[in-house]
């Protein structure tokens, strides 16, 4: 089942607006410096993984199955991002 065009809708608003952190803070400090490739990466990063978990609340039955499906995406979430932007592990997606 596809979500409805007001769900994703709100989720490209929300995701938007997370965007807008780093945005604002290039504007007042040198120490966040994103590229336009940085802001379409996590755009993406971040849209993608909402509308798996929005397809995970969709099609699993039990909250504790979704609880934890979702748990593990977001874990998975969390390690490429800090992959992509410290190269935590040393792969090559992060330019190591």
């Amino acid at each position: 089942m596809i979500p409805k065009p007001k769900t994703i809708l709100l989720l490209l608003s929300i995701v938007l607006l997370l965007l807008l952190i780093p945005l604002v803070a290039m504007q007042f400090t040198n120490e966040v410096n994103w590229s336009v490739m940085d802001f379409v990466l996590a755009g993406l990063l971040l849209f993608g993984t909402s509308l798996v978990i929005e397809l995970v609340l969709q099609k699993v039955k039990t909250t504790k199955h979704q609880l934890l499906i979702s748990g593990i995406i977001l874990i998975l979430l969390f390690l490429l991002w800090a992959e992509l932007a410290v190269g935590l592990f040393g792969s090559p997606i992060a330019g190591n």
